[in-house]
């Protein structure tokens, strides 16, 4: 950062756009439903995310209840588990995280932290949020149609995702591979006007190096998703093709019961480099914000500014750009060249770096800070904890001698709901505490959010600690009941039945959060408009909850990043992005 002194006009250069039009509603309707304000959108977003998110926490009650006790409930046979994974999966990776980070937290939060009045295109913001809708819609219906879902797992593999061995081969897949369809659509056109507000429609002065780290999350997960998808959409459409029409993408000569079936010359292998060019790069696109909320959250409730801000930035960058070219280490079993394997498995190692720098700057930040241990702070430390762990199995996962005999087992089961699972859901419980005061004007409950936090933290390790334990022993994942398995202890399912128990209490537990929250809506203390005492533009509106355009009639004008706080002579112990200059200010 530049040592030289602040001036107003070096600090709030002249705006280079001119003010948006804003769509204003004239209905009950077009203001609540059919909406085109992004914060609306933004809880449309959450709240169907979070009610298909509670659909897959039931799926994953029916998949431990046939682990810990199998053939003892009637209701879960071979084919209803191996649809409560499929299903399970795939709505916790794309139609509730995508969703909830970029979908909820990206509209809400991107217009109101770069000092823009809404979206750049409203029209198709709301049209993206009833496409994903429609694709949510259509994905539950599928347990409405002959056969049910499809039981092919989440990652869809051909050939035996379209054949009739597997559960929903007839039209649970094509319900399936027409709701990612959809989806994709709907995300591109969030994601392009994520880009395009981020890049067009901030506030005077707001550079991009001003911008906080949450909105560098987002605006990195959307290029990063218009990049990904379509590799997914094209498989999507081919395997379609495939199941519909009878074509050969993927599916090879094959022989199914004893009948040739009328496929020739597919590949497999096709699919699941088209599948995982979309999968790990999916794995960031739910990282990448989470990154950036904890950033703001660590920052705030430390109050001290976020260390080494640049570096931070240009890890998002490198984060987003390696995340593209590792895709192969989920296919090492696939029977990969061994230099192709080596290729993955230095990238994969190499991804590691910037995100180890991350890391460094977080406990960088808090070394010496003021630490106020809040709910959201709870959280975001329980972030921090549970993504270094993961994340260590991942750098031994990313070696193909040691992914090879593990890739079948629990432990990768454990390490992917460390990352992928309970490390996001913390940041997204921690932003939801934050900024809670700013969507209603009303505080959650602390003490029922600590509460909720411990047993959820210590609940999610009770759960996935034990299960890298069994993968080490060698318990399979994806096995409907392990029959006479020699090399499995008896402890084992001593262990299965522990976590199953563990599962269905931190399940529950989560009414307490349910409670916290709705009951916050009308009985929770007034916020006033910034009771965390927080830097970034969003706090600083005229009203709370921010108002149609959030700005009132004069949009912000910013003089600073968002990360001052503990500055000398400041007659606070921080300073708002939207504070003209004081003596002796350097420009940051």
């Amino acid at each position: 950062m530049s040592e030289a002194t602040v001036t107003a006009r070096d600090a709030a250069p002249p705006a280079e756009t001119p003010e948006m039009e804003l769509f204003h509603a004239r209905s009950w309707l077009t203001q609540y439903v059919f909406c085109q304000d992004a914060k609306v959108i933004a809880i449309q977003y959450s709240g169907t995310a979070v009610a298909i998110g509670l659909v897959a926490l039931a799926l994953s009650w029916v998949i431990r209840l046939q682990l810990a006790f199998p053939g003892a409930f009637a209701f879960i046979n071979a084919e209803v588990y191996y649809q409560s994974v499929t299903m399970h999966g795939m709505i916790m990776v794309v139609y509730m995280l995508t969703a909830i980070f970029l979908g909820g937290f990206g509209n809400y939060l991107v217009p109101l932290m770069v000092g823009a009045r809404d979206m750049v295109f409203p029209f198709i913001n709301m049209l993206s949020y009833w496409v994903y809708l429609l694709a949510t819609l259509v994905l539950a219906a599928s347990y409405f149609v002959p056969g049910g879902p499809t039981g092919a797992g989440w990652t869809l593999y051909p050939p035996q995702s379209i054949l009739s061995g597997t559960p929903g081969h007839d039209y649970g897949i094509i319900m399936m591979l027409a709701s990612l369809i959809l989806f994709i659509v709907g995300f591109t056109m969030g994601g392009l006007n994520y880009v395009v507000t981020v890049l067009q429609a901030r506030t005077r002065g707001m550079t991009l190096m001003r911008m906080p780290l949450t909105v560098w999350g987002i605006f990195a997960a959307a290029v990063m998703a218009l990049l990904a998808f379509p590799g997914l959409f094209v498989a999507c459409v081919m395997l379609l093709l495939d199941r519909v029409l009878g074509t050969s993408f993927f599916m090879p000569n094959i022989v199914e019961l004893g009948e040739h079936k009328n496929y020739s010359g597919g590949s497999p292998i096709l699919f699941q480099h088209l599948f995982w060019f979309f999968g790990h790069p999916e794995v960031y696109i739910v990282a990448l914000p989470a990154f950036g909320v904890v950033s703001d959250l660590i920052s705030v409730h430390a109050r001290k500014n976020i260390f080494g801000y640049r570096m931070m930035v240009w890890a998002i960058i490198a984060i987003g750009v390696l995340s593209m070219v590792v895709w192969g280490h989920h296919m090492y079993v696939s029977g990969m060249d061994p230099w192709f394997g080596f290729f993955f498995a230095v990238t994969t190692l190499a991804i590691a770096v910037p995100t180890a720098l991350k890391v460094y700057n977080w406990v960088l930040t808090l070394w010496r800070a003021d630490i106020h241990f809040t709910t959201p702070m709870l959280f975001a430390l329980g972030f921090l904890v549970t993504f270094v762990n993961g994340g260590i199995t991942g750098l031994y996962l990313g070696n193909v001698i040691v992914d090879v005999p593990l890739s079948a087992t629990l432990f990768v089961v454990a390490h992917f709901h460390m990352v992928m699972g309970i490390a996001p859901v913390l940041v997204i419980f921690g932003a939801i505490y934050h900024w809670f005061p700013k969507i209603t004007g009303r505080m959650m409950d602390e003490g029922l959010g600590r509460v909720h936090f411990w047993i959820t933290f210590l609940g999610a390790y009770a759960i996935f600690f034990p299960m890298h334990y069994l993968g080490l022993l060698g318990v399979p994942r994806r096995f409907y009941e392990m029959g006479q398995t020699a090399f499995v202890p008896h402890s084992a399912e001593l262990l299965n039945i522990f976590i199953t128990v563990t599962a269905l209490v931190v399940g529950f537990a989560q009414t307490i959060f349910f409670f916290n929250l709705f009951r916050s809506l009308k009985h929770g203390a007034l916020s006033g408009g910034n009771p965390w005492r927080a830097a970034s533009l969003e706090w600083q509106t005229p009203e709370t909850p921010p108002g149609h355009g959030n700005w009132g009639k004069t949009l912000p004008v910013v003089y600073r990043w968002a990360y001052a706080y503990s500055v000398p002579g400041a007659p606070e112990d921080y300073l708002p992005q939207n504070a003209p200059p004081i003596a002796g200010e350097h420009s940051q």
